[in-house]
Order: structure tokens, then C-alpha cells, then sequence
């Protein structure tokens, strides 16, 4: 298939446009144009990981972490980022990363490692703001039922776990159609009335171009008339970290054993014990350190992270178990949700999960 079908299905599920200014997720060498059959999934394109997906005639890298973070002055082969991308020139192997686009997503990279901590009631820790569109759409009341249709269709009127949310007002609409005009009702010069709908709804600011590209297509007027308006309302499906619940309380000991078990880690870094229950949960894969106020906040016992620094410690004032259970030990499933995304979609496409382990920490 050509890649371009691969990149527009991701763009559907984790789009670009949520990534953190900082990141650089999608296509990072290759061509939409290009064919590619047969998919290697990993955590980090290392020269490793390049030899296996040579070595088994795969034509497309799919990685969470982007390979290219920083501008290239040249490709010579002097870094390790420089030799993989020679190789995957050379080999025409493409490419792609969902990185912090696949983070912010309500079913992406967190609630794997929620489910596989064995959490339940998993949401958002930190929406994101300044994500959402209303809507305001007029239309003839015999077409109404057809608009509101087509725009939720596109993704339109999603409220939480509720959707085909709008708000709907009758009232008169006037115009009058120019010589030129083409009205679908009314006369040429003459002014018209004509009962409409005023139809409100939310949405995701990227999904905007479909969404209004969708109720134009369902419209019968020549000119729609629409107003699009920019909310600061939180995302709740979109943000960063994620809360959850256990079944059945632990203790602070238990519940470090607990997670040691299922990341098959070695060891766990953390503050003191305050001698409580552990029943909810905040944890984020990578680096999730900016997120201790708001799991403090949250009214969490416990917050499950990686990459903390000494001083971060003492940033939970003893109001908290802060865990550092490590980069790629909380991003580790990852590969397995990449895998399950794209086969979904694609299932006669040949996929493989990468055997090379990318973890550059090790325990002693």
C-alpha cells in the first residue's frame, strides 16, 4: 500500500497537530508516495534496530520516539541518528514516529500503561485548553436533519462519552440572491424568508477542515452561512498523564511490588512512605515530571512516572508516593499498541513488533 494511506490513518488517531512544540512525530525519512509492505514497530530507531529491519526485508520503521529531534547540518554517519538514516536511504526504508501526539491521546500510550498497571475508570490528568471549536451553522429546517447528520458524522458534537451533542434554534433567515446567484430557494432580486435552524455544536480544531467541508457538501444553499468560534474550554479526551483506580487498595509496599512485576523492572525509585493506602493513581510514560502539582492535586495517592531528578523529590512535600519506574519501562508497551492500531486497520499488511530491547539503562 502507499505509505500516505498509513500517515492518514495516524493523522485520524493521534493527529500531529497534538504533538509538543518540541517534538518532531510523523514522517522522518521516506516519501507519502512511496509503497511499503511489510512494518517493524520499535521504541527508538537505533543502528540495531535498522540492522533487523534490513535483515527482514521490512520497508517501513514505525517508532515512537523520533529519530530526528534537532536539525541536521550534514549526514555524514559521525552520529548514530546520521548512520541510521544512510541506511534507510540506502535500503528505502521509511521512517515514522508518533511520539507526544500518541502521549496526549485519550487511548494512546498512557492508558496502556494504566491498563497494564491494571487500572480501571482511566482518564485524563492535565486536559489540554484551546483545542476545541463551537460550531454555528444555519440551515432550511426541511435540511437540518441531514446537516446535523453529516457533521457529526466527521467527528463533530463529542461531549466526554456523549456524542451527537448540539443545540438547535428555529428562527427566519433573510437573503436575497444576486443576478448571478444560482438560490436553491427564493427568487433573483427579491428579498426572501425563510424558516431555518441555527445548529451549535463542538469540536476539535483539527477536525475542523472535514467538519465543515462535510456540512457545506450536506447544505443545499449555494453560500452557507457558518460561524466558527475558538473555546478555552479543557479537551477532557486530549492532555497529558492519566488518573486511575485500583480494585482493591494496596499498601505502599504492595503496590511497589505490584508495579516492579508488571514493568519487569528490578527496582523502584521513590519518596518516603507515608503509611496510606494506595487507591488512585497518577502515572505518565517518559518523562512525566512537570505533572506532580496536578497529580498532588488530583487528590492521587500515588504518582507513576520516569526520569526524575533528585530535587523533584522533594517537590511532593510528603504528600504523595512518587515513583520513578523508569523512560522506556512506562513506554515499553507501546510497541504493542502501535501494533494493535495499525493491524487493526491494515490487517493484511505484515507488521512485526521489534526483538531488539532499546532500554540504554541498565541495573546492576
Amino acid at each position: 500500500m502507499k505509505l500516505k494511506e498509513l500517515l492518514d490513518y495516524f493523522e485520524q488517531i493521534a493527529p500531529n497537530s497534538l504533538q509538543e512544540s518540541y517534538d518532531n512525530s510523523g514522517l522522518q525519512v521516506g516519501s507519502p508516495g512511496q509503497e511499503v509492505s511489510k512494518g517493524l514497530i520499535c521504541i527508538d530507531v537505533t543502528p540495531e534496530v535498522m540492522k533487523e529491519a534490513i535483515s527482514k526485508n521490512c520497508d517501513l520503521i514505525i517508532a515512537h520516539h523520533p529519530l530526528i529531534f534537532k536539525g541536521l547540518k550534514s549526514i555524514t554517519g559521525n552520529h548514530y541518528t546520521e548512520k541510521v538514516i544512510i541506511n534507510a536511504i540506502k535500503h528505502n526504508i521509511a521512517i515514522l514516529s508518533l511520539h507526544t501526539n500518541l502521549d496526549n491521546v485519550q487511548k494512546g500510550v498512557n492508558h496502556k500503561l494504566g491498563a497494564k498497571l491494571g487500572l480501571k475508570n482511566i482518564r485524563v490528568l492535565l486536559p489540554k485548553k484551546g483545542l476545541l471549536r463551537k460550531l454555528v451553522a444555519f440551515c432550511p429546517l426541511s435540511h437540518a436533519d441531514q446537516v446535523r447528520a453529516a457533521i457529526f458524522e466527521a467527528g463533530a458534537g463529542q461531549i466526554g462519552e456523549y456524542d451527537c451533542c448540539s443545540f438547535n434554534l428555529e428562527g427566519n433567515g433573510t437573503f436575497r440572491a444576486g443576478q448571478d446567484a444560482n438560490p436553491f430557494i427564493g427568487k433573483k432580486n427579491e428579498i426572501h424568508f425563510e424558516p431555518e435552524v441555527r445548529i451549535e455544536t463542538i469540536l476539535p480544531a483539527y477536525l475542523e477542515t472535514r467538519v465543515i467541508s462535510a456540512m457545506i457538501k450536506s447544505h443545499p444553499y449555494e453560500e452557507v452561512a457558518y460561524d466558527v468560534y475558538p473555546l478555552e474550554n479543557e479537551f477532557g479526551r486530549v492532555g497529558s498523564g492519566m488518573l486511575g483506580e485500583l480494585e482493591i487498595p494496596l499498601s505502599e509496599n504492595d503496590f511497589l511490588e505490584m508495579l516492579k512485576l508488571r514493568l519487569r523492572i528490578p527496582c523502584v525509585r521513590h519518596t518516603a512512605f507515608k503509611g496510606q493506602a494506595i487507591k488512585t493513581v497518577a502515572f505518565c510514560g517518559g518523562s512525566g515530571s512537570f505533572l506532580i502539582p496536578n497529580a498532588i492535586a488530583s487528590g492521587a495517592q500515588a504518582f507513576v512516572t520516569g526520569d526524575l531528578k533528585y530535587h523533584q523529590f522533594f517537590e511532593t512535600e510528603n504528600k504523595i508516593l512518587l515513583a520513578d519506574a523508569g523512560h522506556y519501562e512506562t513506554e515499553q508497551f507501546t510497541k504493542e499498541l502501535l501494533y494493535d492500531i495499525v493491524n487493526k486497520k491494515f490487517t493484511k499488511f505484515a507488521l512485526l513488533i521489534s526483538g531488539v530491547n532499546t532500554n540504554p539503562v541498565n541495573y546492576f
